[in-house]
């Protein structure tokens, strides 16, 4: 691409590099000047202009963008994204459906080596998305890139960006509770989270906090997800709930997590069915642990060992002010 001073009388078909007020019109940055620019701009006495001029082995900022996003999404539908039109060298990628994000990182990030110029900006990986959410934006910054560039990126950017659609549609929540009577709190919270997924929340089911009641409890749901919230927090991965789970005859996979606040979920399962029980957090809507973990299970990509380590990168998240036990003390003002 050529870019720099153009004289007006041989600027025809040149991409104006910078927006120009010529009285009552304007001619903006990234139009290609036509006869009627040409004309307007010498009858304001123009004699120059900065313009971008494509050479053959370039491709349009438009064009490129285009090709670039259909790379990264070949089949729209199957990703369950919709690719948007070209507009100044930009495409956006947008979430038909909740889900959560996958992509190959390891290809996004060998595709924006390429040329600084081709360049394609995501969301972190598994990411929550409601419908219409931006999940990516291909950007080419110039005018124009160069072919042979434009398809060495698309090479290595193919089939890289997609969402996996939430798969659940009902969910029930146990909570367990210590004293004589149910406790309620959190169940709002939770539903919030199912209703932002999709899932309907189709029973709060209240019993004692209690090994043989949970279970008996456990045993008696049909939901497509079980999630408990306990009276008492579990403090270990034979503590109350996770032995229910047991008892019921279904396994734990996984107790602790490396995301604060979110530090005691379990996660495991009753037959084919999630189970995934919450830390004390969730009570609050403010984000936890617990809702990197539900998003990616009702997605049918549950983290494994290795997700919940990487998940440490991040995983300090924002204080609650409900906490019983803050990071920080609060500090104290003098006057």
């Amino acid at each position: 691409m050529i870019f720099g001073q153009t004289a007006v009388d041989d600027a025809m078909g040149h991409i104006l590099a910078h927006s120009i007020a010529l009285g009552r019109r304007r001619l903006r940055k990234g139009c290609v000047l036509n006869a009627n620019d040409i004309d307007l701009l010498q009858q304001h006495n123009i004699a120059q202009v900065v313009t971008a001029q494509l050479e053959p082995d370039d491709i349009h900022e438009d064009v490129a963008a285009t090709q670039f996003a259909h790379a990264i999404c070949p089949d729209p539908d199957v990703a369950h994204v919709t690719v948007t039109p070209a507009h100044t060298g930009r495409v956006n990628i947008i979430a038909k459906c909740a889900g959560v994000v996958r992509l190959d990182a390891d290809r996004l990030i060998q595709a924006n080596a390429v040329n600084p110029m081709v360049s394609v900006a995501t969301v972190p990986p598994y990411q929550q998305m409601a419908a219409g959410g931006l999940i990516a934006t291909v950007k080419i910054i110039s005018y124009a890139v160069p072919k042979s560039d434009l398809a060495q990126a698309m090479d290595l950017a193919q089939s890289s960006v997609s969402l996996l659609p939430v798969q659940f549609k009902t969910a029930c929540l146990i909570c367990t509770h210590t004293g004589p009577n149910p406790d309620a709190g959190g169940a709002d919270a939770i539903t919030a989270r199912c209703d932002a997924l999709g899932i309907a929340l189709e029973q709060v089911r209240h019993c004692p906090h209690d090994t043989v009641a949970l279970a008996k409890t456990l045993a008696s749901v049909t939901s497509d997800l079980i999630l408990i919230l306990t009276g008492s927090a579990t403090s270990d991965e034979h503590d109350t709930a996770p032995a229910a789970l047991r008892q019921a005859g279904g396994h734990v996979a996984r107790f602790g997590m490396p995301v604060d606040p979110g530090n005691l979920l379990f996660y495991g399962k009753l037959g084919d069915r999630p189970v995934i029980g919450l830390p004390g957090c969730a009570r609050s809507i403010a984000l936890n642990g617990a809702d990197w973990v539900l998003s990616r299970v009702v997605c049918g990509c549950p983290p494994n060992d290795t997700d919940f380590a990487q998940m440490a990168i991040g995983g300090l998240l924002k204080e609650i002010p409900t906490r019983p036990q803050p990071r920080r003390k609060a500090r104290s003002v003098s006057s």
